[in-house]
């Protein structure tokens, strides 16, 4: 029972440590790279919001240029009866009109557009940085799935071997048949655990292969656990990082940057437009004549639309300098969070690891040697090897949340943090 026991710990060691893989295991394993590669080439929503990115881009010369030029044909002062020209009066005319809109008006709003532009490729960015923090947390959460079988399947065999030290007593007339039936029980409880979480791991496997951009039903296959890194640094420093390198907070400072533009197109909104028409008039029986016309728009209802406008793209500058504000202080606020979150995990898991599962290991050995002898019931040592399967289990979990957060901080900076794998 011993050998079983340090057995089952050196897995649990092993399966957290990393680089100790066998060659045999790593073919039938579906490392975070490749699934992390899986995603970015084909996540349908990531795909989408590059191609809306693509579309902004497409926008930019649109709202750049001049409004198109309009040509005319005419037939000037023809006679009705008949219809005939006029020998004094009448002319074949053609005609080309371009509007050409104050100064700024265009270069402002293609501004804008550059920015929002901008701003839409670092949302596909973000959309990229949060699909892999997403497709890192259901997969080092399908990987604590897996440990967690593994342990209780490793707990169910040495609960059979209680029951079957349990019979062999009861059998020798040292024991007692209620010992038995609580053996069973347990190891029927146990196989219910396992049932469980095997159905556990269908579901987030499906969400995993959902965000691979795969069918559902794909079989996944075993999944990394590394154990957890060093003490991360300080929020503050993280944030630093955040400013830089965040795709979102830059896009939130690009439509900052576009509703000011905005603001200052609409501005000269209420200065006129100006129109250059351009004309020839071929007379049958004259001199041809040439016709030169420079009209100016007149901003006559500027009270229900120019100033409007005005008032409008000053609210939506204020809206994105305080949207603006608001992602840097939540993006904070959540920097601290998930460190306080990585930390708690990585320092629980190392006082597991050192100090309370092999207490824990120590006492059901004792435990054991005491039923053999009629020192404990047998319910006290079932309570103490459920205390090792519940802490070891317990230390998977925590080594999973750690990987989780710092993948979440990942997200939040816009890269990898060194020594958070």
């Amino acid at each position: 029972m011993t050998t079983k026991l340090r057995t089952l710990f050196t897995a649990l060691a092993l399966a957290a440590a990393p680089g100790l893989v066998t060659a045999e295991q790593q073919i039938d394993t579906l490392r975070l790279s490749d699934a992390l590669e899986q995603a970015l080439s084909a996540n349908p929503m990531l795909q989408a919001v590059r191609y809306r990115a693509d579309a902004a881009l497409e926008r930019v010369p649109q709202v750049g240029a001049l409004p198109d030029p309009v040509l005319a044909f005419g037939l000037r002062n023809w006679v009705i009866d008949g219809f005939s020209p006029s020998a004094a009066m009448s002319t074949n005319t053609i005609q080309l009109t371009q509007r050409f809109p104050w100064p700024g008006k265009l270069g402002y709003s293609q501004e804008r557009a550059e920015h929002l532009a901008d701003a839409e490729l670092l949302d596909a960015e973000e959309t990229e940085v949060v699909l892999l923090a997403r497709v890192k947390s259901v997969y080092y959460g399908l990987a604590y799935v897996d440990r967690s079988i593994g342990i209780m399947e490793e707990t169910r065999e040495l609960l059979r071997d209680f029951l079957q030290v349990a019979a062999t007593m009861y059998a020798v007339g040292s024991g007692l048949q209620q010992d038995v039936l609580q053996a069973e029980v347990a190891v029927a409880q146990m196989t219910e655990d396992i049932t469980v979480m095997e159905q556990r791991r269908i579901a987030m496997a499906s969400r995993l292969n959902a965000l691979l951009g795969r069918a559902a039903t794909v079989p996944v296959a075993a999944l990394e656990l590394h154990s957890t890194g060093g003490e991360l640094p300080p929020a503050d420093s993280m944030m630093a990082l955040a400013v830089q390198n965040r795709p979102a907070l830059r896009a939130a400072e690009e439509r900052v940057l576009a509703a000011e533009a905005g603001y200052r197109a609409a501005r000269r909104k209420l200065y006129p437009d100006i129109a250059l028409t351009l004309g020839y008039g071929q007379r049958p029986d004259y001199k041809d004549l040439v016709t030169v016309m420079v009209g100016f728009s007149i901003p006559l209802w500027a009270g229900s639309r120019q100033l409007p406008l005005r008032r409008e793209m000053e609210a939506v500058r204020l809206l994105e300098q305080a949207r603006a504000t608001d992602l840097y202080n939540e993006t904070f606020a959540r920097l601290a969070e998930l460190r306080a979150e990585a930390e708690r995990a990585r320092s629980l898991s190392e006082l597991y690891a050192t100090s309370v599962l092999p207490q824990a290991q120590a006492a059901v050995e004792s435990a054991l040697s005491a039923y053999r002898v009629g020192g404990v019931d047998y319910m006290t040592l079932v309570a103490n090897q459920m205390t090792v399967n519940r802490y070891e289990i317990h230390t998977v979990l925590l080594i999973a949340d750690y990987h989780r957060a710092s993948a979440g901080i990942e997200a939040l900076i816009g890269g990898e943090l060194g020594g958070t794998q």
